[in-house]
């Protein structure tokens, strides 16, 4: 009983958020500091291909954060399952709708005993900056500026612009592949299908 109460009452704040609203481009988050926003009009859903694939080892990587520290995938093998959070670019609309919603469902990470990485292919001061302005957020948010979009790059997510791609992955405690999805660059992706395929991951 307890569990339904919770699903039921996370259902209404994704609800409430306008995380179902799937194919809108909502800015409601971004609406404390919208005078700062770049809006670059639409843009091509998507210009890269893939190099990895559900069922693959995820390629490693080494990245800087905003907080200081050095981030990869191997500090996280055998302890928890990691979501990868590609983001195109700081001070632009959808993104900066999209990292706050992830703070609506930090429990429903910790349940799956899942951490969250945000990667952008801006450099540490411009995210230090926007993340301020967003708010605190709870997860690690993670430079892929220099060299620039090599992360993305492995992954078959660096745009011809060098921005990447907005993309999730799901990785589980063995490095492995569990579900990828490569989302339309203009449209913020459903939150409920991420936690879906958490909950298939399990702990």
């Amino acid at each position: 009983m307890k569990s339904i109460r919770k699903s039921f009452i996370y259902l209404m704040v994704l609800m409430c958020t306008g995380y179902f609203f799937n194919g809108l481009v909502a800015y409601g988050l971004s609406e404390n500091f919208r005078d700062s926003i770049y809006n670059p009009g639409p843009l091509k859903p998507i210009d890269s291909s893939l190099k990895v694939k559900v069922g693959e080892k995820a390629p490693d990587f080494l990245l800087p954060s905003v907080s200081g520290r050095m981030i990869g995938l191997k500090q996280f093998l055998g302890k928890k399952n990691v979501v990868l959070s590609f983001v195109p670019a700081a001070w632009t609309p959808v993104c900066s709708d999209q990292w706050p919603g992830y703070n609506i469902v930090e429990d429903l990470f910790t349940q799956y005993n899942a951490i969250l990485l945000g990667i952008s292919a801006d450099n540490i001061p411009t995210l230090y900056s926007w993340t301020k302005q967003m708010g605190k957020l709870w997860f690690p948010v993670l430079s892929d500026f220099w060299p620039h979009g090599a992360a993305a790059q492995r992954y078959g997510l660096l745009r011809s612009d060098g921005t990447s791609e907005r993309a999730l992955v799901v990785i589980d405690k063995e490095g492995v592949i569990r579900y990828l999805d490569v989302s339309n660059i203009n449209i913020r992706p459903p939150l409920e299908k991420l936690i879906n395929e958490l909950k298939k991951v399990g702990k």
